[in-house]
């Protein structure tokens, strides 16, 4: 049995104090997530070059949710089909930035676990900036503790269409967005072999949302390119580091 670090034991102390105030205080609001990809790209890295299976669960409680996210293979790829190949269980804290109009913050943590594989345990903390601004404009960083003992910055804008078109009653608005991903030489290092600051990855998506009942559908369409030609040669598919591929996540709320 792995034994859990420090990061770990700390939050789910945390946690469980905000389950406790919760009960006291009021509702959990309650997120159901299941997605559906043709491959699994993590920044820029393709961890799964077939169809994979990412259900997720999320709780939030006033500025805290807590998450747990998996990735399952559908083909034998990466082992034995039908089998988690990666959970990950995060607590995060959102809110306005104080005295900043139009900003808000994030920090939290988040533990990788890599189930029936021989790649290590985790952990990454995070802070972030967003802006009340056109393009939503987004920057995250994330620094790995255990690992890479690195550091991956992600930049990101997004705009959303309400109402794209309409068919049998039902709205289909659009939903696209972009981001690039930096690491730094740890980070690099680890996962790439290069010691350097690169601009590392970068990714475009576009999605057609509906309501169906309760659940919200959004198939989608997304690029993913790595930049460096550094982290292109080290790439497993280095003949092929631009990937497309399309998919659809469904949601309930409750």
């Amino acid at each position: 049995m792995r034994k859990p670090n420090g990061v770990w034991v700390a939050w789910v102390v945390m946690l469980s104090g905000l389950v406790g105030t919760a009960g006291a205080a009021g509702p959990i609001d309650f997120e159901v997530t299941a997605d559906f990809f043709g491959k699994y790209i993590w920044r820029g890295q393709n961890l799964s070059d077939d169809p994979v299976f990412q259900p997720g669960v999320t709780a939030a409680y006033g500025n805290f949710t807590f998450g747990v996210w998996g990735n399952m293979d559908t083909t034998t790829i990466n082992g034995n089909s039908g089998d988690f190949s990666e959970l990950d269980y995060s607590l995060d804290y959102s809110a306005p930035f104080p005295g900043l109009e139009g900003i808000g913050f994030s920090v939290g943590v988040i533990y990788y676990d890599f189930p029936g594989t021989a790649v290590p345990d985790t952990t990454e903390l995070y802070w972030g900036l967003n802006f009340d601004l056109p393009l939503s404009p987004t920057i995250t960083v994330y620094h790995d503790l255990d690992e890479a003992e690195g550091t991956y910055i992600a930049i990101g804008g997004s705009h959303a269409i309400e109402k794209l078109f309409e068919i049998g009653g039902t709205t289909v608005g659009c939903e696209i967005g972009a981001s690039l991903g930096l690491g730094s030489g740890s980070y690099n290092k680890y996962y790439w072999g290069t010691d350097q600051w690169k601009s590392q990855d970068l990714a475009f998506s576009v999605g057609f949302p509906f309501e169906l009942g309760p659940v919200t559908v959004n198939p989608s369409l997304n690029y993913v390119t790595l930049l460096s030609d550094d982290i292109r040669d080290a790439d497993v598919y280095n003949d092929a580091s631009d990937y497309f591929f399309a998919g659809v996540s469904l949601a309930y709320r409750f």
